[in-house]
């Protein structure tokens, strides 16, 4: 979860809340209208690690069976903090030159809780000597949930038994929940130190119906440039862009990795570009467990006015490369020779 909380929004909600000693959710007040609009897309500060989480051209580019999962905490200490999680797995699938995928997300928010369940493909083409251009579609299934007897708002009233009654026609007490179908596309190429990244998310734009509420899945842009120089034998360093847009608010990640013989990184990155939309520095680090494992770290420190009630985000990812060809058609008959066990 990315949007953008201006300074003095977020001095209006601490306030409001208060004196009402009522632990507000971010989407309470959205609850109050008819139609709501969905939150963007999570937000992960080890992006450029997770790049099929938010391109789905990038499937297959890791070039033998790659899985991935992230569990983010954002704002630690603040009542309804986003909690996610992401899954996905990718491998090349090299009978039709592409790549194919699969990928779970789960985030919660106070109140509500989004699960979604995807599949990609990706179509790979030469471009140049060393370069790579994938075109990838994925489709799949979103379902969002809302719990009422976790929402509080100035008219709600809770009996001696903690029952919850919020006297709204269009906010109920219990669990309500609405589902529907989704669609992502994006476009990666893939050069030997350039890699550069567009796609769009929830491009249908539907509406899910959650008891006469509609939530509408607004559409997302992400674009994606990272670059990989080469120090020396051993190091390396790899500045990165990721900028995220639903058109209405933009939010860009500048981050830079160094990297020692393949296996060790740190890193730090700035979320934001002026002062409406700074949000956090981060500090981030990782290594290979072994051949095939790699594990990484990630500490946001927040800017905002919203480090006034949070300790912070923490984030960590775990990786597999199978580290060799996957599914490359039948293997050859293994010949025993006895001289040579």
């Amino acid at each position: 979860m990315w949007f953008i909380w201006k300074k003095q929004e977020f001095d209006k909600f601490i306030l409001f809340q208060k004196p009402m000693k009522i632990t507000f959710t971010f989407l309470t007040v959205l609850m109050l209208a008819v139609q709501v609009s969905a939150q963007q897309p999570a937000q992960y500060s080890m992006y450029r690690l997770n790049k099929y989480s938010f391109n789905p051209g990038y499937v297959g580019l890791d070039n033998s069976l790659s899985m991935t999962g992230v569990y983010r905490s954002q704002w630690v200490g603040l009542p309804g903090n986003p909690v996610s999680q992401n899954f996905n797995a990718h491998a090349p699938l090299y009978i039709t030159g592409g790549g194919i995928g699969v990928a779970v997300d789960n985030e919660t928010l106070g109140s509500w809780r989004q699960t979604a369940f995807s599949a990609s493909y990706a179509h790979q083409m030469a471009v140049g000597k060393s370069g790579l251009l994938s075109l990838g579609l994925t489709a799949g299934w979103v379902q969002r949930q809302l719990d009422g007897s976790k929402v509080r708002t100035p008219s709600t009233e809770i009996d001696d038994l903690g029952n919850v009654f919020h006297n709204d026609s269009y906010l109920g007490s219990g669990l309500e929940g609405g589902a529907g179908p989704t669609a992502h596309f994006g476009a990666f190429y893939q050069g030997e130190k350039l890699e550069v990244g567009v796609s769009a998310m929830n491009l249908l734009g539907n509406k899910l119906d959650i008891s006469g509420l509609k939530f509408e899945q607004e559409r997302t842009y992400f674009f994606y440039l990272g670059y990989k120089a080469e120090l020396n034998n051993n190091f390396s360093a790899i500045p990165s862009v990721l900028l995220k847009t639903d058109v209405y608010q933009t939010q860009i990640d500048f981050s830079v990795s160094a990297v020692y013989n393949e296996n060790i990184f740190v890193g730090a990155s700035l979320r934001g570009y002026h002062t409406n939309s700074l949000d956090a520095v981060t500090l981030m680090g990782g290594f290979k467990l072994n051949e095939k494992i790699s594990i990484g770290y990630a500490y946001d420190l927040g800017l905002s006015s919203i480090k006034t009630v949070s300790t912070g985000s923490h984030e960590i990812l775990l990786n597999y490369n199978l580290g060799r060809p996957f599914g490359k058609g039948r293997p050859p008959t293994i010949i025993y020779n006895p001289r040579s066990l």
